[in-house]
């Protein structure tokens, strides 16, 4: 037993904690109200009102200190990625006020009973809804001529669909006989919240504002569907994956499957060039007063629109978002990637998309068939620029598909006449008619869905801009295929082997390694321009935009090239390439781009793919023959063994291509850079010595997906006609 001296200071100590604890107790209790608002969110609470430079404190119901930070100029504080719970916001200093418990809900809680929804009022003209949460949303509600209620349709984006002065859309889609809601996400326009793009949340509010749309006395049926080409039509993936009980169907055009890999981080590489600059402009665009239509309406009284914009300084640092994650993590990365919630959306999907997109990049394809829970996917994909989704060759069966399942109606010959108008304010080629589609004159509703469901519902357009009687570059394909399913079933993997002289060969090289000559380039980012293409955003969806698609200079790339083919060879989907390399240093970027060089000496561009070659871990679940996947995981990263040849697979974006008996394939190996317009990198310095073995035991190889019974014209289309796909002379 211890000493009664001890014994005492034992107990002298135990009541000076406890004095403590209560001490600490009663200041809590006795801690003044606060005098700032607390708005408690999904996974989120906001602070607002309170003093410019407070400091701030988040206290969970156990009453342990879980977030703390400081007021902002415009009095707000905002804590993201919270745990569902009651919390309590207290300041620091003296005195300590605190506010009452808050409730954060989670994003997978049920959404509000109907009423909330039905309580809300629409009109024509601007105005806001509300959220569960209780952020305003700022709208715009255009009519269609005529007694309502009309068929509607909801653009919603963080570009400014509700700016009452942003009339394209609304005149696009009220031309075609719907009712046109365009919804800013939160922290954009005159939307309240603070802005981080694609976060879960906006999701959610995607789910009200359908709902809140749909429970209109205009909107027919009480439904709504979604349109909107790039940014409007990704978030309708994030907003149909809800499944909102009011939406009707969702037609997204120019999209992403996989934010990372699609579009961020092609090959495990930065997109400094097109991805980069998209989310410095959303940054910019996201700050108080951003977009600039919105100072002039709170200078008119919008004391809404003024007062949405005090979470603003909230938002987060997308740059530093974006450079702080240079590996695919999950936490991060999976919320964002449509390939992996897209089997949640159970409405009909109407999605296009163009191969050689320089802004999202053509990888969509990849998640077609992820679509498992949707009862019809209808998808066309096509050579050419971003707004090759609103072509000609795709805009009459988007307009009969909006009518179908949005109107609910045979469709109309309305399209005839706004087709042409929209292709000729896109690309500048004018006098163009939507060409004939199906005939739906005679028929009641049933029987023109019917007709509508019993097409192939995979459409692949060939030769974009090089249609017979057409002027050159116009949106218009040359001939199409239509199949059932995705990826093609009847598509069968073809290899072309490298050979030490440069050539494709049909057959794997029999020759020994100690034999064999490997090839060789040196690593050079800077021997090309960045990009093939400088001019305008809007300059490369004209009928000729001015390209400068170079050679690779002698000694910085390295080139490969089949015979004449004997028999066309017509091939749609992903592709691989398939690499021994070596190299004296760790790591090195690659870009493979694939092209048709035809019997009169131009060569045609078709696709390209990229590799960080540290990145080429293989997810061997996803891999195939024609699409190598790679986790692009940090804890999967591994340096390449120093001077020791080593297997990389390249991924080529998806494509679809005739190349014509007589051609050639060929494909070229070297630094990212000068393949593509608008997407540049961030690539490794370079400088080092790239060797590529191509002997029997190292069989680097090109594989394609060929797809037999397609017939293709027998002529080519002339040099510089096919939309996004540059044409130059063959030095060879």
């Amino acid at each position: 037993m211890g000493s009664p001296r001890r014994a005492s200071l034992a107990v002298v100590a135990l009541f000076a904690l406890l004095a403590g604890l209560l001490t600490a107790t009663d200041a809590a209790t006795a801690a003044d109200p606060a005098t700032f608002t607390v708005r408690p969110s999904v996974n989120q609470l906001y602070v607002l009102d309170a003093t410019p430079g407070q400091g701030l404190e988040l206290v969970d119901a156990a009453d342990a200190v879980v977030g703390s930070g400081t007021v902002d100029a415009a009095g707000s504080f905002a804590w993201r990625e919270l745990d569902a719970g009651t919390y309590t916001v207290r300041t620091t200093g003296d005195p300590v006020t605190a506010s009452d418990p808050q409730v954060v809900t989670a994003f997978d809680d049920p959404a509000p009973a109907p009423s909330f929804y039905d309580e809300q009022t629409l009109d024509e003209g601007f105005g806001y809804l509300e959220t569960r949460d209780g952020t305003t949303l700022s709208t715009n509600v255009v009519f269609p001529s005529g007694d309502g209620p009309f068929p509607t349709v909801v653009e919603y984006s963080g570009y400014d669909p509700s700016n009452p002065g942003n009339t394209t859309m609304a005149q696009l889609f009220t031309s075609l006989g719907f009712a046109y809601v365009g919804v800013n996400v939160r922290g954009t326009g005159c939307s309240g919240g603070s802005f981080r793009a694609f976060e879960p949340i906006q999701s959610l509010d995607g789910y009200d504002a359908i709902e809140t749309i749909a429970a209109q006395p205009w909107a027919k049926f009480h439904r709504a569907g979604m349109v909107g080409i790039s940014y409007p039509g990704i978030e309708q993936l994030y907003v149909a994956q809800t499944r909102p009980p009011s939406l009707a169907a969702i037609t997204p055009l120019s999209v992403i499957d996989d934010t990372y890999r699609g579009t961020l981080f092609p090959g495990g590489i930065l997109n400094t060039g097109f991805a980069v600059s998209w989310a410095n402009e959303r940054d910019d665009q996201a700050k108080p007063y951003g977009q600039g239509w919105e100072q002039p309406r709170v200078n008119a009284g919008d004391t809404v629109c003024a007062a949405n914009q005090d979470l603003r300084l909230q938002n987060p640092d997308q740059l530093a978002l974006i450079e702080d994650n240079p590996y695919y993590s999950a936490e991060i990365g999976d919320p964002i990637t449509p390939s992996l919630f897209v089997n949640k959306i159970d409405v009909p999907v109407f999605i296009a998309g163009a191969w050689q997109d320089e802004q999202t990049g053509g990888h969509f394809p990849a998640m077609l068939d992820d679509f498992t829970s949707s009862p019809h996917l209808y998808a066309t994909m096509v050579n050419g620029s971003h707004t090759e989704s609103l072509s000609l060759g795709v805009f009459d069966k988007y307009a009969d598909f909006l009518d179908l399942y949005v109107g609910r109606r045979v469709p109309t010959g309305r399209k005839a006449f706004v087709a042409p108008i929209l292709a000729q304010a896109l690309t500048g080629v004018g006098g163009l008619s939507l060409p004939p589609g199906t005939d739906y004159s005679g028929m009641g509703y049933r029987k023109a869905l019917d007709t509508y469901e019993s097409a192939p519902p995979i459409r692949i357009l060939f030769e974009e801009g090089a249609a017979k009687g057409q002027p050159s570059g116009a949106p218009l394909p040359r001939f199409e295929k239509s199949f059932r399913s995705w990826p093609i079933p009847s598509a069968e993997p073809r290899a072309w082997y490298l050979t030490s002289g440069g050539k494709l060969h049909g057959k794997p090289s029999t020759v020994s390694p100690g034999q064999a000559r490997q090839r060789s380039y040196r690593a050079d980012p800077d021997a090309l321009p960045a990009t093939d293409y400088t001019g305008s955003s809007s300059g490369i969806w004209q009928a000729h935009p001015t390209y400068d698609w170079r050679q690779i200079p002698a000694g910085t790339g390295l080139g490969w090239i089949t015979a004449p083919l004997r028999h066309d060879v017509v091939t749609v989907g992903t592709g691989s390439v398939d690499l021994w390399v070596r190299t004296p240093a760790e790591d090195t970027d690659l870009e493979v781009t694939v092209s048709e060089v035809r019997p009169n000496g131009t060569e045609v561009y078709v696709q390209s793919g990229w590799l960080r070659a540290s990145h080429r871990k293989l997810d061997a679940a996803q891999s195939t023959p024609i699409y190598p996947a790679h986790t692009d995981l940090e804890s999967d990263a591994r340096p390449l063994p120093a001077g020791v040849l080593t297997k990389v697979r390249l991924a080529l974006f998806p494509f679809a291509h005739p190349f014509r008996q007589g051609s050639r394939l060929r494909i070229t190996v070297d630094a990212p850079g000068g393949a593509r317009p608008l997407w540049a990198f961030d690539t490794l310095d370079g400088g080092e010595r790239v060797h590529i073995a191509t002997d029997r035991t190292h069989r680097s190889r090109l594989v394609l997906p060929v797809v037999p019974g397609v017939t293709v014209p027998a002529t080519a289309p002339p040099c510089a006609s096919l939309r996004s796909q540059p044409c130059r002379t063959y030095p060879g």
